[in-house]
């Protein structure tokens, strides 16, 4: 029996405290224990597991009943994953599919259809469809709005052609969210249109990028004469941009509020060659290693207040500084590794070319985190473009002076 009171919502059953008020984590335990007494973790298939705990409302509690969750309090979520962890319960592997959880999902629930809510969200939490993400181009640099890839309507589908760069997971990826020019006669922010693309469908060309690690971790995508179903659009003609607006603010909270406990994440492996070899140690070392230190705790706890206010309603700028101190910081603590080490720091693990599923700092060695960490301030929107969205929109300095605002993309130089 659940605690209190339980409320029966399109088959998820909603733990609530006295008299309907706020839920009770206790409730929600006793769901957990309930569904693992019929789901035993041991004797039942992965995908039959994670299938049956979305269906349950277990997947996650903070989405509507029906599509994973219960409608209840994002930060019920962590007693939730605490139950199933500890009965050592299969997961959904989410680290094979961050694109899609930290981004996609977010962005279908505010924007897509019941319909596309329906049918891309069980198969994206499950694990069954990886998504990635179709946005930066070439020809645009860190300018996202003044992409060109092109959408053309033909009655009930759209027509692409066009090129992206630098997307993780493409090469595994069953969809991917898509934002492309449909209007080249409007302002730039004005003309885009926003979808979901089968990966699979005919003229989508995947072509891997190999990068300083010697691995090909991101790709090229090349799109020519590819069939969409108007039925993919999410949002309306034309409001691709805040469309993306919505999926890059989720997923620079997702790179810049990662949930480390104290000395996780980066930090810890110096932390850890510092106490583990003190034939290492200088005092300028330890100065340095002092500073990052402390930096990383800091960052640590921005993060989880950042996600504290993530529960309480929707991501704003304030993602883009957490993603920024992140990406600096990655990049100084991966160096300082480097000098700690000293000459067993310039060994590398092998440049075989290889297309990993994504990138893994922790399970690789020190020149990996080094060359990988330059990634970090490009990745996820550059240090320079969060910069100008920290200062305008966090601290309300002017904004820059912007020359195409009001031209149509059409007539801006390229």
């Amino acid at each position: 029996m659940l605690d209190n009171t339980a409320l029966e919502n399109n088959g998820a059953a909603v733990a609530t405290g006295p008299a309907g008020g706020p839920p009770k984590p206790d409730g929600l335990r006793a769901q957990v224990r309930e569904f693992l007494a019929s789901h035993d973790p041991a004797t039942t298939g992965r995908m039959e597991f994670v299938r049956a705990r979305f269906d349950a409302g277990l997947a996650w509690v903070h989405y509507p009943a029906g599509l994973g969750g219960q409608g209840l309090p994002r930060t019920l979520q962590k007693v939730v994953d605490a139950e199933f962890a500890a009965a050592d319960a299969p997961t959904n592997r989410p680290e094979r599919n961050g694109i899609g959880l930290g981004m996609a999902a977010p962005t279908i629930l505010a924007y897509g259809s019941d319909e596309q809510k329906g049918r891309w969200l069980r198969p994206l939490w499950t694990g069954e469809e990886i998504w990635c993400q179709l946005f930066s181009e070439p020809g645009a640099g860190s300018d996202l709005a003044n992409l060109a890839t092109r959408a053309v309507r033909d009655g009930d589908r759209w027509i692409v052609n066009g090129q992206k760069v630098w997307t993780s997971s493409a090469h595994i990826a069953a969809r991917a969210l898509l934002v492309t020019r449909t209007d080249p006669d409007v302002p730039k922010h004005k003309g885009l249109t926003y979808f979901s693309v089968n990966m699979k469908a005919p003229g989508v060309e995947v072509r891997p990028l190999r990068q300083a690690t010697g691995e090909a971790e991101f790709n090229e995508v090349f799109l020519t004469d590819v069939v969409i179903p108007d039925a993919d659009r999410i949002g309306e003609v034309g409001q691709g941009w805040a469309v993306s607006t919505a999926t890059l603010m989720n997923e620079r909270v997702a790179l810049g509020a990662f949930t480390f406990p104290r000395e996780g994440g980066m930090i810890g492996f110096s932390a850890r060659t510092w106490r583990e070899q003190p034939e290492l140690r200088t005092p300028g070392l330890h100065e340095q290693l002092l500073r990052l230190w402390a930096a990383a705790e800091v960052s640590r706890l921005a993060g989880e207040r950042l996600r504290q206010q993530l529960a309480a309603g929707q991501p704003g700028p304030e993602g883009s500084g957490a993603k920024l101190v992140a990406a600096r910081l990655n990049q100084e603590i991966a160096g300082f590794e480097l000098e700690l080490l000293g000459a067993a720091g310039l060994l590398y693990s092998g440049w075989t070319m290889r297309r990993p599923e994504g990138a893994d700092f922790y399970g690789r060695d020190a020149g990996y985190r080094f060359l990988r960490s330059k990634g970090n301030s490009i990745e996820g929107g550059t240090s320079e473009i969060l910069r100008n969205i920290v200062a305008e929109r966090v601290l309300g300095l002017p904004a820059e002076i912007r020359l195409d605002k009001d031209k149509a993309w059409k007539d801006l130089p390229r």
